[in-house]
């Protein structure tokens, strides 16, 4: 059987980490930072978890992650 194929666009947004779970880089901290709040920016800048439901889904995309 051939192998699978990875979605490139889905290797490039997500990491998996040591425990199995899949982590990205929150979305909003590109252009127009004026208006968001101090607070909100140092929060976007921490990296997020994605849900159990999502993970379903990257693992679909990213067959050997």
């Amino acid at each position: 059987m051939p192998k699978m194929k990875t979605r490139r666009a889905a290797a490039k947004r997500y990491k998996k980490t040591a425990s199995g779970k899949i982590k990205y880089k929150k979305q909003g901290l590109r252009h127009i930072l004026t208006k968001k709040s101090t607070k909100r920016k140092r929060a976007l800048r921490k990296s997020g978890i994605l849900s159990p439901a999502e993970q379903k889904r990257a693992h679909v995309l990213l067959p050997y992650n």
